[in-house]
């Protein structure tokens, strides 16, 4: 591995092209960032039509190393409940400390000391951009599993903006000081690929006015006004089932849910990731070409409830991945149509396909702190690809995956012709290291289908991924969400080689974190990379009166609380989430 010169005087070094990257000081071409290297951009752009992407520079950095910090991290303080049943409020909570893991390599004495930072970035993942008037969710099957409709969606946009908001606020990386070369959301980005929610999270990523609303433009059309017990309905005085577990009457909720709201936009550069409810309608569903499902979409009536027996066969064709066409589902809608209510129609509930989340990404209107694409490019568009690499650092490339399963249903795999451009990609790039990012984990991976597109294609699964990787010495991480829970696993080869796999839970599930991930050569034949957690920037304590912007992005999380069903072990053990995780060097 080539390795860049430590800043002199630092006991945590930041090389001195990351530094200038970060104050502009270097010339790049496009001015996007480190291109990758001249082989390496033929390797990441020749196969199957991804591009070499620009990398990402940070926030203006600072001329030295910043101390390490917790401040705003999860080190400092932890949104924590009060009381032991009922509805629980949130409050301050003592930090979460760090828990250095040596399954891979141990560590060695006064590496702090030694270590030089070679990249700084942020996770977020499984935002959940909620559409939550949309004809075709599937809240109905709430009669059957109280999972399926969570009271706090029609505030998604709201936690999301706090979450750039915090992100935003960092003062670099916290235990190294180098500063957060980009963001990354790996996946899930919308609900329920519909082109409402994709506008939406563009905007919140990129900065804009939002109005988290559509039908109606005077008032909320959806299961929260509509009077059904199974549904909290916060502006009704109904005891609903979600009012009877402690949920309060919140007057004016729904109109406030429903206010245009500013995001400020992320002022470092980001990436996406794609996830299957990026992909595929309900995040399950191979059923774009349906026009029946379209047109309900973006037409005028919604189901809002069927009986118990019936969500749960439903729930049960989804979860076993028996309807992954949608087939089935269309039938189900349509046998139930004298029971649908009225709304108002929208187009921007259309679904979009994937050339169409390209498209969106590659907007100058949501280019933001780029880069341009955020990732994608015209190549993505050309082979029908959404896969990527991209240059982080001198030291460090990112690669993107697509795990999503086109053939349908929400567990993942990739095909032949991703894994070759992987193995390629890391055989080509041995000199420098590799994270790797996807939406879905290692254990996730179980569903191979065939593709419609390439019925011919062989897709791969998790353990094949494992094996890939595994076989290159300069892979470091495999970084991944779906989960919705934080989950980091070490993973070793024959060789010696070795790499850690850090799942993170998502943002619309309790407790709602993002990561920091820093990379660290120790200078002692080791490796340590820190995860650092991260909240959004809504206070931890809520004020049922206010319904401003950041009350709603408070409130956000208190309900994802007490969402039922809803589990406080997703963050993980202390040992998945704030981490020192050592590798020895490849």
């Amino acid at each position: 591995m080539s390795r860049t010169r430590s800043d002199a005087g630092s006991g945590q070094g930041i090389h001195r092209r990351s530094v200038l990257a970060a104050t502009g000081a270097v010339a790049l071409s496009a001015g996007a960032g480190l291109a990758l290297r001249t082989g390496e951009s033929r390797a990441a752009a020749a196969g199957e039509g991804t591009q070499a992407a620009a990398a990402a520079s940070s926030r203006q950095a600072p001329a030295a190393p910043l101390a390490p910090y917790t401040r705003g991290t999860t080190l400092a303080g932890v949104a924590t409940p009060r009381g032991g049943s009922g509805y629980r409020r949130l409050g301050d909570g003592p930090g979460w400390q760090r828990v250095v893991r040596s399954e891979l390599a141990a560590p060695k004495a006064g590496r702090a000391g030694r270590r030089t930072a070679l990249a700084a970035f942020v996770q977020l993942t499984d935002l959940h951009i909620i559409d939550a008037q949309h004809p075709l969710r599937l809240e109905y099957l709430r009669a059957a599993d109280v999972h399926a409709w969570r009271p706090h969606e029609a505030l998604t946009v709201q936690g999301a903006i706090a979450l750039v908001e915090r992100i935003n606020a960092l003062r670099g990386a916290p235990v190294t000081g180098a500063p957060l070369h980009f963001a990354m959301t790996t996946g899930d980005n919308t609900d329920n690929n519909a082109r409402s929610e994709l506008e939406w999270f563009l905007k919140v990523m990129s900065g804009g006015r939002i109005t988290p609303n559509t039908g109606d433009p005077r008032r909320y059309e959806g299961v929260q006004n509509s009077g059904l017990k199974q549904y909290w309905q916060p502006d009704a005085a109904l005891r609903d089932t979600d009012k009877q577990a402690g949920f309060p009457r919140l007057d004016g909720f729904l109109k406030a849910a429903i206010r245009e709201v500013q995001s400020p936009g992320l002022n470092l550069p980001w990436y996406s990731t794609v996830g299957n409810h990026d992909s595929l309608p309900m995040g399950c569903y191979a059923s774009h070409g349906d026009s029946y499902l379209t047109d309900l979409a973006v037409g005028g009536r919604k189901l809002m409830s069927v009986t118990a027996a019936e969500a749960k066969q439903l729930r049960t064709l989804i979860k076993k991945a028996r309807d992954p066409q949608g087939v089935r589902y269309h039938d189900f809608l349509k046998s139930h149509a004298r029971s649908m209510r009225p709304v108002t129609p929208d187009e921007r509930r259309a679904p979009f396909t994937p050339a169409e989340y390209i498209e969106a990404h590659l907007d100058p209107a949501y280019r933001g702190a780029g880069p341009a694409g955020h990732g994608y490019s015209s190549a993505n568009l050309d082979a029908g690809t959404q896969y990527y690499a991209f240059r982080i650092s001198d030291d460090v490339i990112g690669i993107s995956l697509d795990t999503t399963d086109p053939g349908g249903h929400y567990e993942g795999s990739i095909g032949s012709a991703q894994m070759r451009w992987l193995d390629r990609t890391l055989r080509e790039n041995k000199d420098s290291y590799a994270v790797v990012f996807s939406h879905h984990t290692s254990r996730t991976m179980t569903n191979t289908r065939p593709d419609p597109a390439r019925p011919g294609e062989r897709r791969h699964d998790g353990q094949a991924v494992l094996a890939l990787l595994g076989s290159h010495r300069n892979v470091l991480a495999w970084v991944n969400g779906h989960v919705h829970k934080n989950v980091v696993t070490p993973h070793s080869a024959p060789g010696g080689r070795s790499f850690w796999e850090i799942s993170t839970a998502s943002h619309v599930d309790y407790p709602q974190l993002a990561r920091i991930v820093e990379l660290a050569d120790n200078k002692d034949g080791t490796i340590s990379l820190f995860t650092t957690l991260v909240e959004s920037a809504a206070p931890h304590r809520t004020d049922f009166s206010d319904l401003s912007q950041t009350g709603l992005a408070a409130l956000y999380r208190e309900l994802s609380l007490n969402a039922p069903g809803a589990s406080t072990t997703l963050g993980g053990a202390p040992k998945d989430r704030n981490t020192e995780l050592v590798l020895k060097k490849g």
